[in-house]
């Protein structure tokens, strides 16, 4: 950043480099200044390397071998990989020369001209060729987390806990050597062996005394034991509560180092210590030989002989890579049979699959979206947002006429969804995929109303998934962008929002926002939620702005404010009911300003429910959505307080929850509504008192809207009890104790 080789919230952050390049991007959008396809050559490569010519002014392997595809040999080469399909783009760059391969094979040269101008200055660094494939992975309209491989990838880097090794080495090595030594000690004792006996609130010790009697080969016992307790220690690094530095163990071996022909070298008191430490021994655990003792060395040695759960994740893993690599498996019941003679040479065969290890492949599960949610497998709005690319790079494919394409497209589609997003500022927008010079490239078909057809259907049935299978979640960014890109290519202008993080937040909106709001305040006049969030009319959102122009460009040409400014005016306005002061916290007061944009758009519900003409199948579950909404939001209001951080987060969601389910009741007649306020007040009974007390102005609060009453502009009820319920708050939130980020007048905010 002080070189200037990295300039933070820019769309090209890396200096002299393009947009279109894939960037190593860490948490939080920084860009590292490494290129994701700067890459070493792979065995594969190499060998192709073996066939291009050294050629004059190549500055790297990679650049040769780069070349080398753009001869006849190598043309060829990609033309098979793109007939036969059997190749993998794991990076958007990976694609790029098998476009230009099909371009050439089509004799649209000056489409090869242009690209490969673009990608030449790039040929020394990137990897601009795909990997090869064992097998052409055909694509059909199911879903997986992860592949197979990936989860079996997961499964090879379990290593066995550290408190597991010291069990095994407890009981295979050192529990042997001590009972060797007890008897060392014991072959020693003069009379009965020392015991423990209760006196008082005390154990004395009672019975014989040590180093009184010394068997023939006792001495000769005594090295042999020595020399097994010196390979012991050697080979096993672990080592468990014997060796603590009071342990029975630790005392009897260093005292036998001490004794090497009688008790001439030991003390009183050392004697004492060894008659001590054997009656210990002898009164837990029994005198080795006894019934007692023997017994429980068997019980130990059966546990440490337990099949180890690793090498049966190995079995696990070797089972799943029989799949496809890009491809799930149909369900874990094709993995969890009991492990069989040829599949390992040290487990006993019919050894079960712990059940904790066959839940761990359900992630390579591969089946229609609606079973995953349903199966649990897809757990939330940020998961499914992982896996719809999936299923959008076919949509967006067909659009393509050229089968090769088709498939090519379905892939960089893919790979290009996993480059991670970058810090934007200025509201800059993130590099969309026709961006990159090769896909740019790709011909489309001139009509695809088809496609266009195809691309709304599954938008409508992706939003309905997301809204009745995650009521209580807000659509994550990720999943914005998605159903962006659908509508996109069903010729669909939805002004989708995306939530804006707060501390990059940078006080202004742009038009579409503007747009969700004067559709939501006209969709919901009248309604719980217009009522419940004092929503303005649609009058109240000016729409002057030109559409094909800027926000920046119309405020120099007209020189007043643009509607995106009313709009974030009027977000700060309405901010104050929640403190709005940027002098004390200018990230809750962003936050403020945030949750008030999501207020007024509905963040994304009444655009989509409009736009998709959803509202008769919302309607039907609205009730259902609201209640399932309600109890979760109650259930995170009854967790303990863990920190403030914690607390703030927890009330945040919990308030975007609230306002899902005052949606849906939005979408019913008041009867309806008043059976969602019936479940919310059985449920809100039968918290903890303390959640009870907290939460009660926010749960009397929708009580006082749903009988006809308002709320002030500060939130609170008039002429009535409650208040509403927002999730950011400067200062401090009035649902929180202050311990945990609240104030004091929590329990009376009215």
């Amino acid at each position: 950043m002080v070189n200037g080789s990295l300039a933070v919230g820019s769309r090209t952050p890396v200096a002299d480099t393009p947009a279109w390049v894939t960037l190593e991007v860490v948490h939080g959008g920084f860009a590292t200044g490494n290129l994701a396809a700067e890459l070493p050559l792979e065995s594969n490569e190499m060998e192709l390397l073996e066939q291009a010519p050294v050629g004059t002014g190549v500055t790297s392997p990679r650049e040769r071998l780069n070349l080398w595809y753009l001869t006849d040999d190598g043309l060829a080469y990609l033309s098979e990989l793109l007939t036969n399909g059997r190749y993998r783009v794991e990076l958007p760059e990976d694609g790029a020369l098998l476009v230009v391969a099909w371009l050439l094979e089509h004799d649209r040269h000056e489409e090869v001209l242009d690209l490969t101008a673009e990608l030449r200055p790039w040929m020394h660094r990137l990897r601009l060729a795909p990997v090869r494939a064992d097998a052409f992975e055909d694509v059909g309209a199911t879903v997986r987390l992860r592949s197979a491989h990936e989860v079996a990838a997961h499964l090879r880097e379990r290593e066995q806990p550290d408190q597991i090794a010291r069990m095994k080495a407890t009981i295979l090595t050192w529990n042997p050597l001590f009972d060797d030594l007890v008897r060392l000690w014991a072959d020693t004792v003069e009379g009965p062996l020392p015991s423990l006996k209760p006196q008082g609130d005390e154990h004395i010790v009672v019975g014989g005394w040590p180093c009184q009697l010394w068997p023939g080969d006792w001495q000769d016992r005594r090295a042999t034991w020595l020399e097994s307790h010196r390979t012991a220690t050697r080979d096993n690094e672990l080592v468990g509560k014997n060796h603590h530095p009071k342990a029975n163990y630790v005392r009897l071996a260093s005292l036998l180092e001490r004794c090497p022909t009688d008790s001439s070298d030991l003390s009183p008191r050392d004697v004492g210590w060894i008659r001590r430490c054997l009656a210990n021994t002898f009164s837990s655990t029994g005198i080795p030989g006894s019934a007692e003792r023997e017994e429980l060395r068997r019980h130990q040695l059966a546990n440490a002989n337990q099949p180890d759960h690793v090498d049966i994740a190995q079995v696990l893993a070797d089972r799943l890579e029989r799949f496809p690599p890009a491809r799930g498996i149909p369900s874990t019941e094709v993995v969890d049979d009991p492990i069989q003679d040829e599949e390992s040479s040290h487990l006993p065969p019919g050894t079960e699959i712990p059940r904790y290890l066959v839940t761990k492949t359900r992630r390579a599960v591969e089946a229609p979206i609606r079973d995953l949610i349903d199966e649990g497998i897809i757990t939330s709005s940020e998961v499914l947002a992982t896996v719809l690319p999936q299923v959008t790079s076919q949509v967006m494919a067909e659009n393509i006429e050229s089968r090769e394409l088709r498939e090519l497209y379905r892939q960089l589609y893919g790979a290009f969804r996993r480059r991670r997003s970058l810090l934007l500022l200025d509201y800059q927008h993130q590099v969309q995929i026709d961006e990159l010079p090769w896909v740019a490239a790709i011909p489309m078909r001139p009509d695809a109303r088809e496609a266009a057809d195809a691309a709304r259907a599954t938008l409508e049935q992706v939003t309905v998934l997301a809204l009745t299978g995650f009521p209580q979640s807000i659509l994550p960014n990720p999943l914005v962008s998605e159903l962006s890109t659908l509508a996109k290519r069903a010729d669909l202008e939805v002004p989708l929002v995306e939530e804006v993080a707060a501390d990059i937040f940078m006080g202004s909106f742009t038009k579409k926002w503007v747009a969700a709001a004067r559709l939501a305040s006209t969709r919901l006049s009248g309604s719980l939620y217009a009522r419940y969030y004092d929503l303005p009319n649609a009058t109240a959102w000016p729409d002057d702005s030109p559409t094909r122009r800027t926000t920046a460009w119309f405020r120099r040409k007209h020189d007043r404010p643009t509607p995106a400014d009313h709009f974030a005016a009027r977000c700060r306005e309405r901010a104050e009911e929640a403190g709005f002061d940027p002098k004390r916290s200018w990230i809750a007061s962003n936050g403020a300003v945030i949750e008030q944009s999501q207020i007024l758009t509905t963040h994304n519900l009444a655009v989509l429910t409009d736009a998709l003409g959803i509202e008769p199948r919302l309607r039907e579950h609205a009730v259902d959505l609201a209640c399932r909404s309600f109890t979760w939001v109650l259930d995170q209001m009854s967790l303990p307080f863990v920190n403030a951080r914690a607390s703030l987060q927890t009330t945040k969601n919990a308030a975007y929850a609230w306002r899902q389910a005052i949606y849906f009741l939005s979408l019913v007649d008041e009867p309806e509504q008043r059976r969602a306020w019936e479940h919310l007040s059985q449920r809100f009974d039968g918290l903890p008192e303390g959640a009870r007390q907290r939460f009660l102005p926010a749960v009397l609060g929708l009580g006082h809207v749903l009988h006809g009453g308002r709320f002030s502009p500060r939130g609170v009820a008039i002429d009535g009890e409650g208040r509403r319920f927002l999730g950011w708050s400067v200062g401090g939130h009035w649902l929180l104790p202050e311990r945990a980020g609240g104030r004091e007048e929590a329990t009376q905010p009215w």
